[in-house]
């Protein structure tokens, strides 16, 4: 017999809501396998992934080769970018907070143009060569990592979360115009493979890629799970958390970190990848209306899962030959919801 007591009831509809929300990921995970040009039977996939030969060589090839790297890839950047965009949100206290709207994924950006278009032409022209995976990666967190910095040393002086907010927009205005300048200087190879990766994309990231990829994604979620009381701390004020004797600098530099880590490794891999880090935060409020981290942190990772997945099948474009940038279908899906968040903003303030 269900119990009256209503946090037995929320613990109750919160359990089942995870298990359809494991399951639907899971659906949605497969189901990706089978978005492709190429039409292969379920037991062939099953047979693939159970590690069996296929019955045509080119579909083993396929499912090991290519869409399954690209499901990872989806799974990974919906979940970090997600968790990256809660944790913005808490720390600013503002809906509208974000890796894309703060400028960091703007200055995980100006780390791959540099590499891209500035020392690719410093390497060509003095015949080094510095491997592209790591170099990639690497100048992706130290320019996400950049900004962080820059946003952190101004709440040093500004105590105003929008004015905070407002700057960081700033910070990200000024670093997109420095990849303008580097655009106007590049070659036209150079050029045309930044405005390429600057649509984003998840059907490019290699095996090896992935294995740098999938541990960075993963250290910058357990840092935010061993965040998660900070985080409850801090959404009720800088003053309470330090009267719980919480070091707010530390706890800032901590957050920043796993945010720069999450942004910039999958930036760097996919591209500069829109609203997902705003939208799935705010829909994982709407399904499970706590703010209690615990519950929003794996429900974001979750949510975010699911709607990557399901903006990458969407954009493969089932039934055709060809595919959308995957930025246009994130856009798609999560502008309504930043306007609904704009519309309802008295609402949810309260929760910030």
């Amino acid at each position: 017999m269900q119990s009256d007591n209503p946090k037995y009831n929320s613990g109750y509809n919160n359990g089942l809501l995870f298990v359809a929300l494991s399951a639907i990921l899971v659906a949605v995970f497969v189901g990706s396998l089978f978005t492709g040009t190429v039409k292969i039977p379920v037991s062939e996939i099953a047979r693939i992934l159970a590690g069996a030969e296929a019955s045509r060589p080119e579909w083993g090839v396929i499912i090991r080769d290519i869409r399954l790297p690209r499901a990872l890839t989806a799974l990974l950047a919906g979940t970090g970018l997600s968790v990256s965009g809660l944790l913005m949100q808490t720390v600013f206290r503002n809906p509208l907070a974000g890796p894309y709207v703060l400028g960091i994924s703007a200055g995980a950006s100006l780390g791959v143009a540099a590499v891209v278009m500035g020392f690719s032409f410093i390497n060509s022209s003095a015949g080094l060569s510095i491997p592209g995976n790591w170099s990639m990666v690497i100048a992706a967190w130290t320019g996400s990592g950049l900004v962080l910095m820059l946003i952190l040393l101004v709440s040093f002086r500004v105590r105003d979360i929008m004015t905070i907010l407002i700057l960081g927009i700033m910070f990200g205005s000024a670093t997109g115009a420095l990849v303008n300048v580097m655009q106007y200087f590049s070659t036209e190879s150079m050029l045309k493979s930044f405005m390429i990766w600057t649509m984003g994309s998840l059907g490019g990231v290699t095996s090896s890629q992935l294995r740098i990829m999938v541990p960075a994604v993963a250290g910058g979620l357990l840092l935010s799970l061993a965040s998660i009381k900070l985080l409850n701390a801090m959404l009720l004020g800088e003053n309470y958390a330090r009267s719980l004797g919480m070091n707010i600098t530390m706890a800032r530099i901590m957050v920043f970190f796993s945010t720069s880590l999450l942004a910039g490794t999958i930036t760097a891999f996919c591209g500069p990848i829109a609203f997902i880090g705003i939208a799935v935060p705010h829909l994982s409020r709407m399904l499970f209306r706590n703010a209690d981290h615990s519950v929003l942190m794996p429900a974001t990772i979750l949510t975010g899962g699911i709607v990557m997945l399901g903006s990458d099948i969407i954009a493969q474009l089932p039934g055709l030959e060809s595919s959308l940038p995957i930025n246009s279908v994130t856009a798609l899906l999560g502008i309504p919801v930043v306007i609904w968040i704009v519309i309802r903003n008295q609402k949810l303030t309260g929760i910030f």
